[in-house]
């Protein structure tokens, strides 16, 4: 058997703490899940599984182990990130309130963007790229099969266990939505929270070395 029974307790106890420990992702699903409601919670998940299905494949492919070795690529990527999140933050800085802000003849909003931003979130932090090549290659056996197959594995089932993590977070983020759209007060103190938020998580990102 290549995989025992130890194989899985270690894998999956530590895909579960990776997904409950608080970071840009968790963040960043929560605060569109408290703005908009579940559907917003939802493409902002959805955005951030995208982007690490994509680090999964380009540690299949061994592309990030030239962001691992190559101090210009790691730079390139990194500060990308940091720009994009910090223009993030300066313009839900810029609209603290106005994103509750009821009107009844302006169409709906977007999921598309947020998905993107999710994305982008996730694709842009060399973090994530790092994560994977050196987490996953600790779980390859030897006799299971080929090495790619069993990265891809591995990496699939971390996002699995992401579900089981942020969807109820979704559902438990969405409770809150209507509570905030009834409070002037809330709306605005939201904006400014998610807005530093992202700065703050640029900021965090300064301080990633290779």
């Amino acid at each position: 058997m290549a995989y025992d029974l130890a194989h899985w307790i270690t894998f999956f106890s530590a895909a579960v703490l990776l997904n409950l420990s608080p970071g840009p992702d968790f963040a960043f699903i929560l605060g569109h899940t408290v703005k908009g409601g579940p559907r917003q919670g939802f493409a902002a998940m959805l955005g951030i599984w995208a982007g690490a299905l994509f680090h999964v494949l380009l540690a299949v492919l061994g592309v990030s182990a030239i962001v691992a070795t190559s101090a210009i690529a790691f730079s390139v990527v990194k500060w990308a990130g940091i720009a994009y999140l910090v223009w993030l933050g300066i313009q839900t800085l810029r609209q603290a309130g106005g994103s509750f802000a009821v009107d009844r003849t302006a169409p709906p909003v977007g999921l598309w963007p947020i998905f993107q931003q999710g994305v982008l979130i996730d694709l842009l932090n060399p973090k994530v790229a790092v994560f994977f090549l050196a987490f996953l290659p600790q779980f390859v056996q030897p006799e299971a099969g080929p090495v790619p197959l069993q990265l891809l594995l591995h990496g699939m089932l971390i996002i699995v266990v992401a579900a089981l993590v942020e969807i109820p977070l979704v559902f438990l983020g969405g409770k809150l939505t209507t509570w905030l759209r009834e409070s002037k007060k809330a709306k605005k103190r939201l904006d400014q929270a998610l807005g530093a938020l992202l700065i703050a998580l640029a900021a965090k990102l300064m301080l990633v070395e290779r």
